[in-house]
């Protein structure tokens, strides 16, 4: 099979943005990983093994290349929302494994013996760096990939493979580094030469388990986010006249708000079967009602 024939495979399925990256390891990531641990730029949800970070033949002996996909999620502005755009619909993990696993289906009926194993965004690799090697995108300031159709509201997957598909090349290309993401940045996670401390990140903190700061709430209330952020990308110039996303499951049936007497009334039980297909819900209630008490709370609003 020809890499045509992936890529028209792919469209059929509604994927029209993809690349083949190679199977590595990837000795320059490897460096930067290193670098991250060793500044403590970590939140603890990384895979703590870098070889397993930089080594797609970890995952499978035989891998010969990656397919990798990126998958539109922007819906448009709401002015009243209070959670990242990526939680406004369907749970991505979902959604794209499934378009994945048919794309998958097809290619195992077209290539004998093929083998594969599918990753939305819960592999060891490092998906942003796929997506940089197969020239789906490019890195932005904030770290995110930048692609040219649909900007940086994109999920990324992956396919890692036993087929030799013709690989891809990064794009030569970078962001305009106007350092908007840098300066609107509410905790200041962004430090302007392409790293970031995600330990200030406000879309971090609204997910961290273990107690917050007086900081870190005061950041959350002043900016009223109650699971994710999307400043660094509602500023970047890339994201300007973007096209909205082809995929009904993102742009359909949307929740763009939580409200805070629905979740205070309800269960953690009632809360997991309400939200078990949103992006938001595998933290859990008690973690979300945290985030509401904070933001909502009377006493300390004017502090």
């Amino acid at each position: 099979m020809d890499k045509n024939r992936l890529i028209e495979i792919c469209k059929d399925s509604g994927v029209d943005t993809v690349g083949i990256a190679p199977v590595g390891p990837y000795t320059e990531l490897k460096e930067i990983l290193i670098n991250r641990k060793q500044k403590q730029y970590l939140t603890g949800m990384e895979e703590e093994d870098i070889e397993k970070r930089i080594n797609p033949k970890l995952i499978m002996e035989d891998a010969k290349s990656i397919i990798v996909c990126a998958f539109p999620y922007y819906a448009g502005e709401y002015e009243d929302a209070n959670i990242s755009k990526y939680c406004y619909g369907e749970d991505y993990h979902i959604v794209t494994k499934q378009i994945l696993t048919d794309i998958c289906l097809q290619l195992e009926s077209e290539i004998p013996e093929f083998k594969y194993e599918i990753f939305a965004d819960n592999g060891p690799l490092v998906d942003r760096y796929l997506a940089y090697l197969s020239g789906i995108g490019y890195f932005g300031i904030n770290n995110n990939i930048i692609t040219d159709k649909y900007g940086s509201y994109v999920f990324i997957a992956y396919i890692v493979n036993n087929f030799n598909f013709e690989k891809d090349k990064p794009i030569e290309k970078t962001c305009l580094k106007c350092n908007k993401c840098v300066k609107y940045c509410p905790g200041n996670a962004i430090l302007g030469n392409f790293e970031i401390d995600p330990r200030k990140c406000i879309s971090y903190i609204t997910q961290k388990k273990e107690e917050l700061s007086e900081s870190e709430e005061k950041v959350l209330r002043e900016n009223k986010k109650v699971f994710g952020c999307d400043i660094c990308q509602e500023v970047c110039p890339h994201n300007k006249d973007i096209e909205i996303t082809n995929f009904t499951q993102f742009k359909e049936n949307l929740m763009t708000k939580i409200d805070v007497d629905e979740i205070n009334e309800i269960s953690n039980k009632e809360f997991k079967r309400r939200y078990k297909e949103r992006a938001f819900s595998w933290r859990g209630r008690k973690i979300i009602k945290r985030n509401l008490d904070i933001i909502y709370d009377e006493n300390k609003i004017n502090l």
